[in-house]
């Protein structure tokens, strides 16, 4: 069994294109399901979020290719895709995977909403059923690797998020932001965050709209705001100096004709655009306008970047982590590989203890049952400590991945082998709750940069 991982991210692809493969959460279980029935794909998952579109899959074979799907899948030409995309196999596709679910890959090193996103793609994966043994135990050992990240580093201190970001930006274009009038579009996470730093840094009125009328109202009554019927964007939207827009659509919502009505009926003072959705809300030619300010995801980045010198140090620490863990994840694959000999060899000893039994029972006359059992108990006592020797040698050649070794003890005993010692088997499932994501994204659009109370 071979383990591929293939995808683009912030670093490898710009926002135009990741747009256009963006899967929104709805959509998610059905291209899992499209992954799936690849042939040569026996699991798989999908991980999108507004920084990066990943496959995970446990392929047949090596030989089957992946790497075409995302481009037949949006009809994309191939050249537009193939130069961005990247593909990791095996132990690096665990390492990668593990470094993604501990935040050490996101665009805001460190924040936490990224192990939330991954949670959701493997519940979505769950869903559509294309999970099994291999994804299953390679999943919640990623899960347990974020979470000592987390736990025994600082790599989540010191608040850097999008949202902080953005209250940044905005206080160099207006200065104060006193009074200032905040519309959030969308009443998903992200927004809510940006809406309490802008709050904290003196904003003024709330204005919220959603398609979710209810939503629109929980987020007003949270900031003592003000909600609009999304009928009546455009009319409300010239009210506001600060927009903060996630709303998941699949085009723009705003345009530049929009922003020159927006400026008009405000004479002419500036507005901010915080565009923090994928596929983007805010057509970049609004950015041409006199007077409005437009900021995506790929814009925030190199701010953010700024604050990230403390995260770095830290960052150190959780790559040390990642790799103590890779290998203790391999470690375990490796012995759960040599289990098929462990039983072969378990089977063996048990065929002949139980042959010896039924030779020797006519010597023994009639026993007590009583009898029997410490009969059973002495030899079945025996044979356990017998195996033992053999049984730890095989574990640790499967360990060390020794192939050569490992070869030559199953020969020894006349047990079966494996040509590959990395392949990996089912692992015993893990319960629903193990795997609930507790870091679970709220909101419309949740992304992997949102909050970062200390990404």
């Amino acid at each position: 069994m071979t383990l591929a991982l293939l995808g683009i991210n912030h670093k490898t692809a710009p926002i135009e294109l990741r747009e256009k493969i963006a899967i929104s959460r709805d959509d998610l279980a059905e291209v899992t399901r499209a992954l799936a029935s690849v042939p040569g794909v026996s699991e798989c998952m999908i991980v999108s979020t507004c920084n990066r579109v990943e496959m995970v899959a446990a392929l047949e074979s090596p030989a089957v290719d992946i790497s075409g799907f995302l481009q037949s899948q949006f009809r994309l030409e191939g050249a537009s895709l193939k130069d961005h995309l990247y593909e990791y196999r095996d132990q690096q596709a665990v390492r990668h995977l593990f470094r993604v679910a501990a935040s050490l890959d996101s665009m805001v090193v460190g924040e936490p909403q990224i192990l939330g996103q991954v949670k959701e793609a493997f519940a979505a994966a769950r869903t559509a059923g294309t999970v099994g043994g291999q994804l299953e135990h390679l999943l919640q050992s990623a899960f347990a690797a974020a979470k000592k990240v987390r736990s025994e580093t600082e790599i989540g201190s010191n608040s850097v998020s999008i949202a902080s970001v953005a209250v940044d930006l905005a206080r160099k274009i207006f200065g104060s932001l006193n009074g200032r009038t905040v519309f959030l579009v969308g009443a998903g996470k992200m927004s809510e965050l940006a809406a309490r730093h802008l709050v904290q840094q003196g904003a003024g009125a709330i204005l919220v709209t959603n398609r979710t009328l209810a939503r629109a109202r929980t987020m007003a009554e949270e900031f003592n705001g003000r909600v609009i019927p999304f009928e009546q964007l455009y009319d409300a939207a010239s009210e506001a100096d600060i927009v903060i827009t996630s709303t998941g659509a699949p085009h723009a919502i705003f345009r530049r004709e929009h922003g020159q009505a927006f400026l008009h009926k405000r004479r002419n003072k500036p507005m901010f655009f915080i565009d923090i959705a994928v596929p983007r809300d805010v057509d970049p030619a609004m950015n041409k306008l006199e007077g409005i300010f437009v900021y995506d995801i790929d814009d925030l980045q190199s701010v953010a970047a700024s604050h990230m010198e403390e995260r770095a140090r830290e960052a150190s620490n959780a790559e040390a982590l990642i790799a103590a863990e890779v290998e203790r994840f391999h470690e375990r694959q490796r012995t759960v590989n040599v289990a098929p000999a462990i039983v072969a060899l378990q089977r063996q000893a048990e065929e002949i203890r139980q042959g010896e039994m039924r030779r020797i029972q006519a010597r023994l006359g009639t026993l007590t049952p009583e009898q029997v059992a410490a009969v059973e108990a002495l030899t079945r006592g025996l044979v356990n400590k017998f195996l033992h020797p053999p049984m730890q040698a095989l574990k640790q050649a499967a360990r060390e991945n020794d192939a050569t070794r490992l070869e030559a003890l199953c020969d020894t005993w006349s047990l079966p082998t494996t040509a590959e010692p990395e392949a990996q088997t089912k692992p015993e499932p893990q319960s629903e709750a193990d795997i609930s994501p507790s870091e679970k994204p709220a909101g419309e659009h949740a992304n992997e940069t949102s909050a970062v109370g200390g990404k």
